[in-house]
């Protein structure tokens, strides 16, 4: 497989058109960042690291439903940069997602982290994907 990320949200929006609950997903030092921050952000309900022997690991992803309505909370993902194409960005220019109502992740020489983190510290980077509720 090329892409793990384009993988792992592919494998997200599928569980959410099924109205899945929980979703697995193999795990990666960087997988695991971007679900921190999903679930830093409020868009997932809850997530588990799990160990498995001979193997690099499964993540465990708890979807978030809305309470009245049963809607997910997580209305878009989308891929910005891909290995084919990466796509950076300088500081000055960071995307606002949804005229500020989502966000960006972004791969910087700080880590792995938000549009609005990114902001705040000044630094630029790979545009990994957005997410928007």
């Amino acid at each position: 497989m090329t892409d793990t990320i384009a993988d792992y949200l592919t494998r997200i929006r599928n569980a959410i058109a099924a109205r899945h609950r929980v979703v697995e997903v193999p795990a990666s030092n960087l997988k695991k960042r971007i679900t921190e921050i999903l679930y830093e952000k409020g868009y997932i309900l809850r997530y588990k690291f799990e160990e498995t022997p001979n193997h690099q690991g499964v993540i465990k992803i708890a979807l978030k439903y809305d309470q009245a309505t049963k809607e997910p909370i997580i209305k878009g993902l989308r891929r910005v940069s891909s290995p084919g194409l990466r796509r950076y960005v300088p500081a000055e220019k960071l995307p606002r997602v949804q005229n500020g109502l989502g966000i960006a992740v972004l791969s910087t020489n700080k880590g792995v982290i938000t549009d609005k983190e990114a902001r705040n510290l000044n630094v630029g980077g790979e545009v990994l994907f957005y997410v928007y509720s």
